[in-house]
């Protein structure tokens, strides 16, 4: 079955107005971000969609509410499947520090003080790990961790009633959630050191008759 995917990232909070690490904690739009919610749900008026998903955080919630209630091509509003595996990257101690300050003390022990120089030197994958290592409390989540939880929403998406082949599915996302399935599944030509915009969208193909490593093809990024 061939699913087609549109990741939206939520609207702006006030945590994003201040650059600051945005994982499991909660904090509200503000004027712009309801803004970027209403653009994105003006952008996919006219898209069908069989089936919405977001993670339970009310950033997702009201960017995901607001975009159903302007669509109006869906034949009936589906129902908003809101779970926690669609979370951003839980960050333990850094959550809510300055996302600069956070990626320093990551990377910095490792000689590459932003999150580009980590990735560029070590690979996506070190990003979270070095976090996870910087926590005291080790409370942020490793790769490994990640990545389990995500998979997880791709299996809770292949195994939603009454989804056939073809159907169109919202997905409200995050920040650096997008950025870590781009840097997975997307091929050349993409510009990674852009993080996806408040109120984007990324569109994927989703074969869910596939493993995941080989069953999503990336459409189009941050439009």
């Amino acid at each position: 079955m061939m699913l087609h995917l549109f990741l939206v990232r939520h609207g702006q909070t006030e945590f994003n107005r201040y650059n600051r690490l945005q994982g499991w904690s909660n904090s509200p739009l503000t004027e712009k971000g309801l803004v970027d919610a209403r653009r994105a749900g003006r952008k996919l008026a006219g898209v069908p969609f069989a089936a919405a998903f977001c993670s339970d955080t009310t950033r997702a919630q009201v960017t995901a509410s607001t975009i159903l209630d302007m669509n109006t091509a869906s034949p009936s509003r589906p129902e908003l499947v809101s779970d926690m595996h669609f979370r951003e990257q839980h960050y333990g101690y850094f959550e809510g520090q300055d996302m600069n300050l956070a990626w320093w003390a990551a990377g910095a022990p490792h000689g590459a003080p932003t999150y580009n120089k980590i990735v560029e030197q070590y690979g996506p994958a070190a990003t979270r790990d070095f976090l996870k290592e910087a926590d005291p409390f080790h409370d942020a989540e490793s790769n490994d961790e990640y990545w389990h939880r995500v998979d997880g929403a791709f299996a809770l998406i292949a195994a939603h009633p009454g989804l056939k082949d073809g159907d169109n599915v919202l997905q409200i996302s995050h920040g650096n959630t997008l950025l870590s399935l781009m840097q997975r599944f997307a091929p050349t030509g993409y510009d990674l050191s852009e993080r996806p915009g408040n109120g984007s969208v990324t569109r994927f193909d989703f074969d869910t008759a596939r493993p995941l490593d080989e069953a999503v093809t990336v459409v189009s990024y941050n439009e």
